[in-house]
């Protein structure tokens, strides 16, 4: 991200010693579209400057005798941000990686410019992978651990390039220059990476999530002819990951081209996919593996559907509270459904739902 060895220079902008060479402030330009701007003496960077790339990233750093030496800010073209410690134009040192809107995303040691020792990756949803890396910098080894959003609970064991092979409950007790310890739970389950197919939702669909259990049951609900519902087992504040909405993989046109009967578990996850808990996976004696499909609807929620990346199911929703939630409160959501009739099967909310939208509205005439 330094080296312009392979760059030829086009153009000079700024002063030239009697060399020909830059010397003080100036804009070089070099054959690959790059641009450097900064701080010259005798033809060498030295003092302050910004490589600008052809691709739309940057490095902005001070410069000795023509590399970058010090605290430098990789710029992504994306955006994000890496903040590293450069020794003789390379990362060697502490170093921490924000995404483009701020948020950290990576927090470790470089080592030759790879990722080096106990590295922290943070998502955003709140969850974390921590552990020592491998040669080639990647989440690989048998003391890697998933952490939960609370920062306590954990899946600790084997991963392969952040995706978890065999992980046992543990729990994060202190964090010392960067090191978690853990204490591990004796003759805890064993959890590995099972991404649901269309066919299938779970290979041991009764083994229960560590994190949701401590946080949500299930119960009557009360919302009338609701069925079962989904309460808070603990009290929570704002912003917190309370369940998880795992279930089978299906398409967008699956859905739409059955009965609406069929549909009373689905939630949209991408433009391509939708999760779906089909009966009798609906019924926790079947499954519950994960519990957010049990979250009822209401106009006025408090909580929200979420996106997470689950350490056991991949990619999948959560439910994440919008507001201050009591124990014992049952959770509710908004289902979105489109207010407005299609031009084929008219509206595409469900009976029920327009039932409940219509006494909602008379409730806020009055």
């Amino acid at each position: 991200m330094d080296s312009d060895d392979e760059n030829v220079e086009e153009t000079v902008e700024g002063e030239l010693d009697e060399d020909g060479l830059p010397h003080g402030f100036c804009t070089v330009s070099y054959s690959s579209t790059d641009r450097f701007e900064g701080h010259f003496v005798h033809g060498e960077k030295n003092g302050r400057g910004k490589f600008f790339f052809f691709d739309g990233s940057a490095l902005e750093g001070f410069y000795v005798d023509d590399a970058l030496q010090g605290q430098g800010i990789y710029t992504y073209e994306d955006g994000g941000a890496l903040h590293g410690t450069y020794v003789d134009g390379e990362l060697n040192g502490p170093a921490q990686e924000f995404d483009a809107d701020g948020r950290l995303i990576f927090k470790g040691q470089y080592k030759d410019n790879v990722r080096h020792g106990v590295c922290w990756i943070y998502y955003p949803d709140g969850g974390s992978l921590v552990g020592e890396v491998n040669e080639d910098g990647e989440m690989t080894g048998d003391k890697i651990a998933y952490v939960y959003p609370d920062g306590r609970t954990a899946l600790y064991g084997k991963f392969i390039d952040g995706e978890m092979l065999e992980a046992k409950l543990t729990y994060l007790t202190s964090v010392e220059e960067g090191k978690p310890h853990f204490e591990m739970v004796p003759g805890g389950s064993v959890y590995t990476f099972d991404k649901s197919t269309s066919s299938c939702i779970a290979t041991n669909p009764l083994l229960a999530d560590p994190y949701e259990s401590e946080r949500v049951y299930t119960a009557p609900s009360l919302v009338s002819n609701a069925g079962e519902g989904l309460y808070a087992r603990i009290s929570a504040g704002p912003q917190t990951v309370m369940s998880f909405y795992n279930g089978v993989r299906i398409t967008h046109h699956e859905v739409d081209s059955r009965d609406w009967s069929m549909n009373g578990n689905t939630i949209s996850l991408d433009e391509e996919t939708v999760i779906d808990v089909p009966e009798p996976y609906n019924m926790t004696e079947k499954y519950c593996s994960s519990l957010g499909h049990k979250a009822n609807h209401s106009f006025t929620p408090n909580c929200m559907y979420d996106t997470f990346v689950h350490p056991r199911f991949g990619p999948i929703k959560c439910i994440r509270t919008i507001m201050a939630v009591e124990k014992d409160e049952e959770l509710t959501v908004a289902y979105g459904y489109d207010h407005n009739p299609t031009e084929k099967n008219g509206p595409e909310a469900p009976e029920w739902y327009q039932q409940q939208l219509k006494a909602f509205q008379i409730t806020q005439q009055k």
